[in-house]
């Protein structure tokens, strides 16, 4: 399979693929195998986290593949417990450790965690790892705009992305839209709000419209608004469909009506109320 998936820009002027493989919930026991497997489709960016506990089997499913290091963009995440600089740096060092590289492109924090009030620490900690070129970017995850806002207080660099929950039944116009005003990329996580928009007869007639399946079309959506997306699936031939997005384009009139299929409904936590230290 021939994949070309287009590169947009971050604010530090590296490239990221618009286009990747999610492994939340992916067992440590099937993780190896699906990252060979997207990678031999065609796939070049692999988002994990140490959350996830799967991190070992995304690295050996990256040297499984046979392909260079350099020829992969590679994200992991900053667990929960360890917010304090000491920790986020020694957390770091584990995740390279469990993926077998000795740089990611991408670190982020997980979650803010506001109520313990220690994300801004964190986020010094991986400006340190970015510029010991371990890092060739840092971000954050499910950060909402007050989050954001103590950042640029606090720290001296912006971040590059904001992992947050999109997709047409929950737009998260709010977040999206500070997102884009700061040169912060979006990327969305459960981008087809873990199925449940599959079956909206709305989408499904655009669909048809392009001979193309609802899962498609909402993976459009969000790429011709420059969001990253990465599905997930475990199975090749839909990894194989999830990666057909770039051959139509869709109407702005179409991009108009499955925006207004928003009904601010998450399928996630909201990142106010996450407070769990022990994932």
């Amino acid at each position: 399979m021939s994949l070309k998936v287009p590169q947009i820009p971050l604010n530090n002027g590296v490239e990221i693929p618009q286009l990747g493989l999610g492994t939340y919930k992916v067992e440590a026991a099937q993780g190896r195998a699906l990252v060979r497997q997207a990678l031999e489709l065609g796939y070049r960016h692999i988002d994990t986290a140490a959350m996830y506990r799967n991190e070992r089997e995304v690295g050996q499913g990256i040297s499984d593949s046979g392909l260079s290091r350099e020829e992969i963009f590679l994200t992991t995440k900053l667990n929960n417990a360890y917010h304090r600089h000491d920790d986020a740096l020694a957390a770091f060092e584990r995740s390279l450790q469990e993926l077998g590289t000795d740089y990611v492109d991408l670190y982020l924090i997980h979650w803010p965690l506001p109520m313990y009030g220690l994300y801004s620490e964190a986020w010094g900690a991986l400006e340190e790892i970015y510029a010991s070129g371990r890092a060739r970017a840092i971000g954050v995850s499910n950060f909402q705009p007050a989050h954001l806002e103590t950042l640029a207080e606090t720290g001296t660099i912006t971040p590059a992305v904001n992992q947050v929950e999109v997709n047409p039944y929950f737009v998260n116009a709010e977040v999206t839209a500070y997102n884009q005003a700061r040169g912060i990329v979006t990327e969305a996580w459960s981008p087809l709000g873990r199925a449940a928009v599959l079956g909206d007869p709305r989408l499904a007639a655009i669909a048809a419209t392009h001979g193309k399946s609802p899962a498609q079309v909402a993976l459009r959506w969000h790429l011709q608004q420059g969001f990253v997306v990465f599905p997930k699936s475990s199975h090749p031939e839909r990894l194989a469909q999830n990666a057909d997005v770039f051959d139509f384009e869709l109407t702005p009139q179409e991009m108009g009506q499955i925006t207004a299929l928003d009904r601010d409904q998450r399928s996630g936590t909201h990142p106010d109320l996450e407070d769990r230290l022990d994932r």
